[in-house]
């Protein structure tokens, strides 16, 4: 659980073990209002912006806690003071845009996810994805399912009813966390890879490892992890 600085903008320097990702969670509900104080001092002109146009208060202070807490984290694992953190994007594997996974121009990778209330952040060495997301109600799940994989759509549909969201859960953030990993997000599609929807992540796809991580009380959260030396998602391949 990452606890904002009570003075300062310097946290300990962030160390992880090689091939192993940092995961941090941060809960918005209780730190968002220390948050909103930091950002000022520490969220780029973009961010701050993003942050004001958001509507719903809750949705804001959430993405306030998941940047101010990304900016020191990274701080402290380049050396540098969170407002000087470079945060770039990589070209998109899919069309080559500017729009691929988020990056500091190297020396370490990371990934962040929010929804109302909780964000996960993600530090590795190798490239890394991750997802948090509030379980779905049974409707979402009915209208998205056939977009799964098709042994995922089967999976599900074998399930009680009662057991479908919190399924749908673990396969929605595995997927999106890979997808992200990867750079791609959901243009790579729901469907190609299977990573199951059971207690445990299925194989998954070559080259990567799946994990759930646990969450708060109906919330979903997954990471994934490239293997190191394995290349990266092609310009045009949406599937790896």
């Amino acid at each position: 659980m990452f606890a904002f600085p009570e003075d300062g903008h310097r946290i300990p320097p962030l160390r992880f073990p090689p091939g192993v990702p940092s995961l941090w969670l941060v809960d918005a509900v209780r730190h968002g209002g220390h948050a909103q104080r930091l950002a000022p001092e520490i969220l780029d002109a973009g961010e701050l912006d993003r942050a004001a146009r958001l509507v719903v208060a809750a949705d804001r202070s959430c993405y306030v806690a998941a940047h101010v807490a990304l900016r020191l984290l990274l701080g402290a694992r380049l050396g540098v003071a969170p407002g000087a953190v470079p945060l770039t994007r990589e070209p998109c594997p899919s069309c080559s845009g500017p729009h691929g996974r988020p990056a500091t121009g190297g020396g370490v990778h990371f990934s962040l996810s929010h929804t109302r209330g909780v964000a996960l952040l993600a530090f590795a060495d190798v490239p890394v994805g991750v997802d948090v997301e509030l379980v779905p109600k049974p409707g979402v799940v009915s209208e998205i399912a056939d977009q799964l994989h098709p042994a995922e759509s089967r999976e599900l549909a074998q399930l009680p009813a009662e057991q479908r969201p919190a399924a749908f859960g673990r396969v929605w953030t595995r997927k999106e966390a890979y997808l992200k990993g990867e750079g791609i997000g959901l243009a790579g599609g729901l469907a190609a890879e299977h990573v199951g929807t059971g207690p445990r992540p299925g194989p998954g796809p070559a080259g990567w490892t799946v994990t759930d991580v646990e969450a708060p009380a109906g919330y979903a959260a997954a990471v994934a992890v490239r293997a190191a030396g394995q290349p990266p998602a092609r310009v045009g391949d949406q599937r790896k």
